[in-house]
Formats: C-alpha cells, sequence, structure tokens
C-alpha cells in the first residue's frame, strides 16, 4: 500500500470505523472451504486478516494460520478478544505475533517475502482485494504471485456494486478484473453469486452482490 491508504487504514481502526468488521464467521467460508479439499494440518495464507474471527475458525477446522495485517489495534484486539497471550519477535519488517496454530505479521502486505509464507497450502482472501481501490490492486495481485510460486488454491470473495455510489473501502471488483489480475497464474471458477441488497434503502445501491470464487494454479 502507499503512504496515503496506509494512513487512512490505520486511521480507521483508531477511529473505530470498522463496520466491514464481522461479528460472526463468513457463511461463505463455511459453505465453499471445504471444495478447496485442503489437509488438516496445512497452512492457510489470511492477507489483510484485521482482527477476523474467521481465523479462529481455520485454526478450529486443523490448520495453521498465517496472517498479515498493517494496524496493530486489529492484531492486538484479536488476541486479546479471545483471551491469547501471543509471543512477540521483530520478524524483518514486521512486528510476527504468533500463539499455537495463529500467526500474524504485523505491518506492511508488500513487505512480505516468499521466505515469509514457505509451506502455505491455500489463501483466504475475503477482505484484501476489497479493501484496495483499484490503483492498487494490480500491484497486490502481482506481489501475491511473487509470494506464492507454488500457486495454492485461494478461496476469494469480493463484491460488486456500481462504484458511483459508494464510497470504500470496501470497492467494487467485477468478474471481468477479477479474469485479469489473476489469469495466467490460476484458473478462476465463479462459484456463487449473492444478491446483499435488501431493497430497504433508497439511496442504495440497486445492484449488490457478493462473488465467490475459487483459484487453481494454472498450467506454467
Amino acid at each position: 500500500m502507499v503512504n496515503a491508504q496506509n494512513t487512512d487504514w490505520l486511521q480507521r481502526w483508531q477511529q473505530n470505523r470498522i463496520g466491514f468488521h464481522r461479528s460472526h464467521f463468513h457463511e461463505q467460508l463455511l459453505a465453499h472451504w471445504p471444495e478447496l479439499a485442503v489437509s488438516p494440518g496445512s497452512r492457510v495464507f489470511v492477507p489483510l486478516c484485521g482482527k477476523s474471527l474467521d481465523l479462529l475458525w481455520l485454526v478450529n477446522q486443523g490448520f495453521e494460520v498465517t496472517g498479515v495485517e498493517l494496524s496493530p489495534i486489529a492484531v492486538e484486539g484479536f488476541f486479546r478478544e479471545h483471551g491469547l497471550t501471543p509471543e512477540i519477535t521483530s520478524h524483518g519488517a514486521f512486528q510476527r505475533y504468533q500463539s499455537d496454530a495463529i500467526e500474524i505479521f504485523c505491518g506492511d502486505f508488500f513487505q512480505l517475502r516468499s521466505e515469509d509464507l514457505i509451506g502455505t497450502a491455500a489463501v483466504y482472501d475475503r477482505a484484501s482485494l476489497i479493501a484496495l481501490p483499484p490503483a492498487q490492486r494490480l500491484a497486490y495481485a502481482r506481489h501475491l504471485r511473487t509470494l506464492l510460486p507454488e500457486r495454492p488454491d485461494i478461496l476469494l470473495i469480493t463484491l460488486d456494486f456500481p462504484a458511483e455510489n459508494r464510497q470504500g473501502p470496501p470497492y467494487p471488483v467485477s468478474m471481468d478484473e477479477v479474469q485479469q489480475l489473476y489469469e495466467g497464474a490460476w484458473k478462476i471458477q465463479h462459484i456463487s453469486q449473492t444478491d446483499l441488497h435488501d431493497g430497504q434503502h433508497a439511496s442504495g445501491p440497486e445492484r449488490f452482490e457478493e462473488d465467490v470464487y475459487i483459484l487453481r494454479a494454472a498450467q506454467l
């Protein structure tokens, strides 16, 4: 992320403007994670993880979880709210928080190196791509390719709605953009679309959809 984007994200956590945070496990994770057929004990990478409860769900399924999150407020809140006391160590450009099967690198995603994610068997992206404005998403996808040369499967959840009707984050991401960002490295399968528009807010977008994709390694 560029400095302006980093500053905005940090301020959101400082001011508790975190309406994107869910107080429950994501329904699409529960519904579609089994389709990846990831073996228990494997490592799952969760980019831009915030203090998502989904980290706990993955651990409860028997996975090792690695997250990366810019805001120390989010990272410390995650461990505190779940009664966990992490070991905190310096790790390159990051502070690394570790408690049993969960580790979170606190710092900028773009400072991660491929050696930080060795052994990653799958990726869960519910909040990273839609947290980034359009100008930064290509850099994000390119860095993800660099980090994951083995091309593990990705469960990707996005939102799509008329961009002019709402300022992010979250930001809308179309199916065409997903294809453009990941083609060549992963094969994209669109597996679900849910209409989230409740029809009760006249000022809201007429279309507000949640899309779920499974990305599998392309033939390189």
